[in-house]
């Protein structure tokens, strides 16, 4: 430890001052988590804290928010680092890139489970459409809950392994002059560039392969090194009077020719086109990118200002630029199966998918705004969802690392799908749920996908937390709403209270409703589950539409936002009660105002009760109740 101390240190100087450890740190971590060993030497600045933990999420993006929140909410004790201040990642506030998804479908596949959450939240809280309040959304949820220890500012730099598992890894501090080393049960790299992996020695790959590797016809004749670039984004406010602009001498110089694959329709939000670095190493030469970067983002902005081409944009100001690049691709961990063109398009139901996606196969252009007279990119729609299998989401190389984000298992054409952050957030709540259950069941995550009873067991947790699954319905033996007689007080024709059970807790495409709906134009109604004999209740859990066709997700673009609705959506059940009747007795009721959320759960203290009544009372600006699911456990 010391010589790799003294090592590092040397490389990295101390005294950057580059990285800051947030306050939360003091009340989650423990006296009897913390030991601090001194080390004598003018060298011995930084403090060493030796942490254990079940699971270590490396990487804050939506990937590993989560993961660390669904191995959390599942039982684990979680530390969570992240190399910045901000969670989000390439949402964050500090980039500022929307969250996109299989929404670009036009169907029904907006994404669920966890990130459904986030996104009802920040809807609701944030009609100013603030980018902070993103951060504090998860921020929130991260902080508030007791098992996740969150490092934030908080650098990985080193990795232990031993035979076919990861002991330990290390991550520093500079501001507070903190070294962690930590001990874990399993790991997850959602670096997005595969850090973890590479620092303790798993296989990964990095760049295009050729057609003949995997049969891709979109692949190349030969391969080669070349990654996707990064993108750098701004932003810009109308003021009631002119905004001189006045370029600094390194922004790049740029004319009408340059923009014509490049469409500038407004200035407000721009551009993901704004792009570079795939012909250099995505990762050492980041320095480098970051400044070029820099230099077209007030190279497009020169131009909309001073060319004489956007007279209209005169009164228009910067409000914000960012300073970190939004990254597209660098490594991808190998798993035990790599994803390629082939099973996006042939939309595959893999026996162990856990997620899915929907993004157009969508890779750029490695020169990006190096060669402006190419199209910075090339778009292949869908004509449905694919799956994602858990193979692809754990490493080959080592039993306890599983991955999620831009860095799985995955072709490089088929990252062009995967990579976007709807699709990484997914993959995150099934590595986060999938590793809580490997250490429950002493599986490791392949001998999960092997074991397929347990697989399917599996799949049903995922799919009672709202990760939808292609094709995989509610058969959850624990499920006691399934052997329960359902009616109520009204049904609207193909929306029968019966399809509360049905299996399904939203549309897929089949052309049933899978809803209850019913009219509160006449007043209050309710739907009922009812037993021969009274349960032992401990959880009833709701399900509702929350519009999972339109799109939902924080833009700094007017156009992306216009087509929204901000806010409690607008079929959302808002005023409801549930009520449990035991005989003709009436032996816990719970009110409900102004819900925001499509996945409710009630919770309740060994309640015996042979009936479980919903009375709905408003939507929010809906006519109907709309009600997908009701479960109900012991």
């Amino acid at each position: 430890m010391k010589n790799n101390r003294r090592d590092f240190l040397k490389a990295i100087g101390i005294g950057s001052g580059a990285l800051l450890v947030d306050p939360v740190i003091a009340k989650t971590l423990t006296e009897k988590q913390i030991k601090e060993s001194e080390i004598k030497g003018p060298e011995s600045v930084f403090a060493i804290r030796n942490l254990e933990t079940d699971y270590v999420v490396a990487g804050g993006g939506m990937a590993g928010f989560c993961a660390a929140l669904a191995a959390a909410r599942n039982g684990l004790k979680v530390i969570f680092i992240q190399n910045r201040s901000r969670l989000g990642g390439n949402a964050s506030s500090e980039i500022r890139m929307h969250i996109c998804g299989s929404t670009a479908l036009g169907q029904v596949w907006r994404e669920t489970g966890l990130l459904e959450e986030v996104m009802l939240t920040e809807s609701h809280i944030n009609p100013q459409r603030c980018w902070e309040m993103l951060d504090y959304v998860m921020y929130d949820k991260v902080v508030s809950n007791p098992n996740i220890t969150m490092l934030f500012d908080t650098m990985l730099y080193s990795a232990k392994a031993k035979g076919k598992k990861i002991e330990e890894i290390q991550a520093y501090c500079s501001q507070t002059e903190e070294i962690y080393v930590v001990k874990a049960k399993h790991f997850a790299d959602c670096t997005g560039d595969g850090t973890l992996a590479a620092l303790a020695g798993a296989e990964f790959m990095r760049g295009r392969e050729a057609k003949s590797e995997y049969n891709e016809a979109l692949g190349l004749e030969v391969r080669d090194d070349i990654t996707m670039g990064n993108s750098l984004l701004f932003q810009s406010q109308k003021h009631d009077q002119p905004m001189p602009f006045k370029a600094p001498s390194w922004a790049r110089k740029y004319e009408f020719s340059d923009f014509k694959h490049r469409r500038i329709h407004s200035w407000e939000y721009g551009y993901w086109w704004i792009e570079l670095g795939g012909l250099e190493n995505i990762v050492h030469d980041g320095q480098k990118i970051r400044h070029d970067l820099m230099g077209v983002v007030f190279g497009v902005w020169d131009y909309i200002k001073n060319s004489g081409n956007h007279p209209e944009s005169a009164n228009w100001a910067l409000s914000w630029f960012g300073s970190i690049p939004g990254k597209r691709e660098s490594r991808r961990i190998t798993g035990d199966y790599v994803m390629t063109q082939n099973d996006i398009l042939k939309q595959e139901n893999f026996e162990d998918r856990v997620a899915y996606g929907g993004w157009p196969l969508d890779d750029h252009l490695p020169a990006g705004m190096d060669d402006t007279s190419l199209s910075p990119f090339r778009s292949i729609g869908l004509k449905g969802p694919y799956s994602i299998p858990l193979r692809s989401l754990y490493s080959k190389t080592f039993d306890n690392l599983t991955m999620a984000g831009r860095n799985v298992s995955v072709s490089h054409v088929a990252l062009s799908t995967t990579r976007v952050m709807a699709t990484c957030a997914t993959m995150g709540q099934a590595i986060g749920t999938a590793v809580a259950f490997c250490v429950k069941e002493n599986l490791t995550p392949r001998q999960l996908y092997q074991n397929k009873a347990k697989l399917k067991e599996y799949q049903q947790i995922l799919l009672r937390q709202d990760q939808a699954i292609l094709k995989v319905k509610n058969e959850d033996k624990l499920d006691l709403a399934l052997q329960a007689k359902v009616t109520a007080s009204s049904e609207l024709p193909g929306f029968e209270a019966k399809k509360v059970i049905d299996g399904f807790n939203r549309d897929v495409q089949d052309g049933d409703s899978h809803q209850w709906r019913a009219s509160l134009a006449s007043g209050e109604q309710f739907i009922e589950l009812s037993w021969n004999k009274a349960q032992t209740l401990k959880q009833v859990e709701f399900t509702f539409d929350s519009g999972l066709n339109r799109h939902l997700r924080l833009s700094g673009e007017a156009s992306v936002m216009k087509n929204q609705k901000r806010g409690r959506q607008p079929e959302m059940l808002m005023d409801y009660t549930v009520e449990l009747y035991k005989g003709s007795t009436l032996v816990k009721k719970e009110e409900v105002s102004e819900n925001i959320q499509r996945k409710v759960v009630h919770s309740f203290d060994n309640v015996s009760a042979d009936r479980v009544r919903l009375v709905a009372k408003k939507a929010q600006e809906d006519q109907n109740a709309r009600v997908f699911e009701i479960r109900c456990y012991a």
